[in-house]
Order: structure tokens, then sequence, then C-alpha cells
């Protein structure tokens, strides 16, 4: 069953309306900076009151399973049941980790996702991926389970600094270059520097779609979900290797970099018209700047690529481009050709 996506102008109404099927216990799961700024925009919901309230660290460096474990024992220790729900209100850390907790917790419980970041609402928390890194690899633990439902508000953006705001756009960015050049020429044409929410809130609508899309084409990711990629692939070697370092990256600004280097892949592999590849690049590199590694680090970022988990038999997997809305999947690199492209993100 595909989740329902419920683009909301009254989440309280939403959340009772989805709150009223009978459940024992209900749970909200927040981390700290969403326990602040979004939980008290929900709690005038009558059907709240009594809800239970779990509150997490904020990051990524919190997605892991000491925080799993400690949100089973909040579950467990607060009654809950195989008929109790869990919302949870957050980023995609939260979503990803609590959509877990929920799908594993006495096998399996019902779980509603209210996304409170952009990064969220068109990726993380559409789609039915949850999961947690593990052994220093994003999302190495995780299964496929929807969501009850995923709410849509976008009020919830203006909460968002500059910096998150961002790291959303840059996975509407990728699902603009997996679309058509029509979105994408519109998404590189969107002023970020100074962001209209009315016009956001339409483009977030456009992006669920393209996501849905897919999902519902293939949700286990067997074929076309696999384009869903594009950017990943370095992109997760990036942000592992930026928490190795203890110096973590938002997620959305790995996948900018990841997409810098992957259209770059891109361009030697598929023919990728190379003006198109350098717009989209000064957009990055004008809004997301460069990924800060040097040449030394080139052999460890190999090896974080040789284990990402989209790999077969220990070949590295990419997500590529002929054109715009064109997508080639299951390409391969030499390691040579890996390196030049490294050389590029580095330096352009």
């Amino acid at each position: 069953m595909l989740q329902q996506i419920i683009l909301s102008e009254n989440i309280k109404e939403e959340l009772s309306n989805l709150c009223s099927a009978g459940y024992d216990r209900i749970f909200i799961l927040a981390d700290e900076t969403t326990a602040a700024l979004c939980l008290p925009q929900i709690m005038g919901c009558t059907a709240l009151n009594e809800a239970g309230k779990i509150v997490i660290g904020s990051t990524d460096i919190h997605k892991n399973l000491d925080t799993l474990a400690k949100v089973w024992e909040a579950l467990a220790f607060g009654g809950a049941s195989r008929h109790s729900l869990l919302i949870c209100l957050g980023g995609g850390m939260v979503t990803d980790l609590g959509g877990f907790a929920a799908s594993t917790f006495k096998r399996g419980i019902r779980f509603i996702n209210v996304p409170t970041t952009l990064l969220a609402m068109v990726d993380a928390a559409v789609g039915g991926k949850t999961g947690i890194n593990f052994n220093g690899l994003k999302n190495e633990i995780g299964v496929f389970s929807e969501s009850l439902a995923v709410i849509i508000s976008t009020q919830f953006l203006r909460t968002l600094d500059k910096d998150n705001l961002r790291s959303g756009y840059a996975e509407m960015l990728k699902h603009a270059l997996l679309q058509d050049k029509d979105m994408w020429s519109e998404h590189l044409n969107f002023n970020l520097a100074c962001p209209d929410l009315g016009q956001l809130q339409e483009m977030v609508a456009q992006n669920i779609e393209v996501k849905s899309r897919i999902v519902r084409e293939d949700p286990r990711e067997r074929g076309l979900r696999k384009a869903l990629n594009l950017g990943h692939t370095v992109g997760h070697a990036f942000e592992s290797l930026a928490l190795e370092k203890q110096q973590p990256v938002l997620h959305g600004y790995a996948v900018a970099w990841g997409l810098v280097g992957e259209l770059f892949l891109s361009v030697k592999l598929k023919g990728f018209p190379q003006e198109k590849m350098r717009q989209t690049v000064s957009f990055i590199n004008e809004y997301y700047g460069r990924f800060p590694f040097a040449c030394k680090d080139y052999d460890r970022l190999y090896e974080l690529m040789r284990h990402d988990k989209k790999n077969a038999g220990g070949t590295i997997n990419f997500t590529l481009l002929s054109d715009v809305g064109n997508i080639c999947l299951d390409c391969h690199a030499g390691k040579d050709l890996l390196y030049e492209m490294f050389d590029f993100v580095r330096e352009g």
C-alpha cells in the first residue's frame, strides 16, 4: 500500500482525522530542534492531548543504534502496543529513524511522517525508505516501510535557516534533472538567495509528484527507482568522509556536490551536454560552495564508494544522464576517471 500524501492547509485538522482510527496510544517523535520550533504548532490538536513525547538529539550524528534503542525503550516504557501510532515530526533524520523504529517495534506499528524540512518534504519522508547510519556508512541498516501518511505543510519552512533550505533544494534540483528541461530551467532560475515561499510551495508539490511517480512504478528499487540515486553515490561518500572527520555536512549539500561529480561522469561517459553541466555546476558552486577535501582523501572516498549499498559484486553503480530527463541506470566508471572527477569537484 503506497502512502497517502496530504498537502495540508490545516495540519491540526489532518492529524485529528488520521488519529481518529482507534489507536490505544499515540506518540510523537521529535528532535531537540523540532521539539522547540515545530511541536508547538501541532499541540493545539485535541487528538494529541495525551500523546507521549519522545525527544532525541538533533542532526545526523544521532541517527544511530543508540538513538534507535532509546526510541524503542520510550515506546516500551510508554505502554505502546501493536495498535499504537508514532508521529515522526522532523527532518529526514527523524523520519528515517522514526520510521525504522516503528517498523521494527513489536514487528511493526503504524506511523505518520510530518516532515518539517524541505529535504524531508521532497525526499526522506516520501517513498518508504527507513533506516539508520551504521559502521560509518549512510543508511546502512533499514527497511522499506510505508508510513500511513505524509502530511506536507509548508508553514514549517518558515522555521528553516538558509543552509537547511538549500539542503532540501538540492534534492529538488536532482528531481528536475531527472524530469525534463522545463523543470530543470525553472529550478536553475529560482532565486535561492531570497526564496519566494509561495512559488516554492508549488515546486514542492511538483517534486513530490516526480518522486511519487517513480516510487509507484518501482517501490523496491529494482529498476527505475535507482534514478533517484543521481548524485548520491558520490554524495554519500562525501557525507561519510565528513562524518569520519567529525565535520558533518548537511545531506543536501553532499548531494549537490555529488551532482557535480556525477554530471562530470555523465559528460565523459554518456555525452551529457557540457553547457547544461556548466550551468548546473555554476548554480551549485554559487549556493553550496565546494566540498573541502584534498588529494590525500581520494583513496578513502573511492573505498567508501566501493562499499555503497547500491553496488553489486563490488562494482560501483552510478545513475547518470545522457541529457536532462534521459536516465542511464547501472553505469560504471574506472578508478582513473573517478580520480579525475574528484579533481573536477575540487577545482571546477
